[in-house]
């Protein structure tokens, strides 16, 4: 069954990384990595807020494998985010290399604090 949920949540977050990540291409190119900067940070806000609700009792094992394993599994990634960020190391872009991994860090880390106070604020 715990398969199940985290096989179910990654049929969510997959598709949702890829579209999101053509959205934002498509509207503002490919010089900086939009895409995986937004679902990292919109990751890891959600997987916060999950975190949150499990330590205050309010989110099951199951909503954990389905949201925090499943979904936000699959619609973060770092492997893309590195690949990505050596990129632009690699086509001289080093300055923007470097901008992107101190904020992709920051925001995540971010992000994931304040899913974690929200959750604590709502089922505290």
């Amino acid at each position: 069954m715990s398969w199940l949920l985290v096989v179910a949540g990654a049929m969510i977050g997959a598709p949702l990384r890829y579209l999101t990540d053509r959205a934002l291409r498509a509207r503002y190119g490919t010089r900086y990595p939009w895409g995986t900067f937004t679902v990292n940070v919109v990751g890891s806000l959600v997987l916060g807020l999950v975190t949150g609700a499990a330590v205050a009792g309010a989110a099951s094992a199951h909503t954990q494998l389905f949201l925090g394993t499943g979904l936000c599994g699959a619609l973060t990634t770092y492997s893309t985010f590195s690949y990505e960020t050596l990129g632009l190391a690699q086509e001289g872009a080093r300055l923007t290399a470097l901008v992107n991994a101190a904020a992709s860090v920051l925001a995540g880390l971010g992000a994931a604090f304040a899913g974690v106070a929200c959750a604590q604020a709502w089922w505290a």
